[in-house]
């Protein structure tokens, strides 16, 4: 009786770890659903996608990959950059302001968008890349930074001019949607001055 042996088992990710880990280079944990690691390769910027849609009209392509996870947009910025955002925004006088903007660096995980050209299971709310990344080419060197190649010859887009925008974006759709819900029931104590 001939022994056979059977084929592979089709991961149950279908492959999506594989993908990113053998096209790009991308650190990833196994899922479902699949994550891929921040902090190594890429940071993220994370914000509502209200304001990511104006920011990404607003910055054109100067703004590398860009995934979508139900109601948060995610730009992908480079490695480190998570680190600085705190001092940046007080450098750009957004300091103190509750803005929905989040960064994921080191040790963060983003839940992995369905490569470019696959068809997924439709779910909705489902990652999807705005902007997908493209395989055999250097991602990494697309990536909004703080700092530019030496002699000023870098073609990465410039990280302080995407987080002027989106911290901008963000305080507009916070007050926008607050006008939304209408007035704060909020009674002030009138004024009063001394008489002189």
């Amino acid at each position: 009786m001939p022994f056979t042996v059977p084929l592979p088992r089709t991961p149950a990710d279908g492959g999506l770890a594989r993908w990113y880990e053998h096209e790009l280079g991308w650190a990833t944990v196994a899922g479902p659903p699949v994550q891929l690691v921040t902090g190594v390769r890429f940071d993220v910027l994370e914000l509502p996608a209200a304001a990511g849609r104006v920011v990404l009209r607003r910055m054109g392509p100067a703004t590398g990959p860009v995934a979508l996870l139900g109601r948060r947009m995610r730009l992908l910025v480079a490695a480190g950059s998570a680190e600085e955002l705190p001092g940046l925004l007080d450098w750009l006088e957004w300091g103190g302001i509750s803005l929905d903007l989040a960064a994921l660096g080191t040790d963060g995980r983003m839940t992995a968008p369905l490569p470019p050209g696959r068809s997924g299971s439709g779910a909705p709310g489902a990652a999807v890349w705005l902007r997908a990344p493209v395989p055999g080419r250097e991602v990494e060197s697309s990536l909004p930074a703080l700092r530019s190649a030496p002699w000023g010859e870098g073609t990465a887009p410039c990280l302080v001019r995407l987080v002027a925008a989106a911290a901008a974006e963000c305080h507009r759709v916070r007050l926008l949607s607050a006008r939304a819900r209408g007035p704060v029931a909020q009674q002030l104590p009138p004024q009063r001055f001394a008489s002189s």
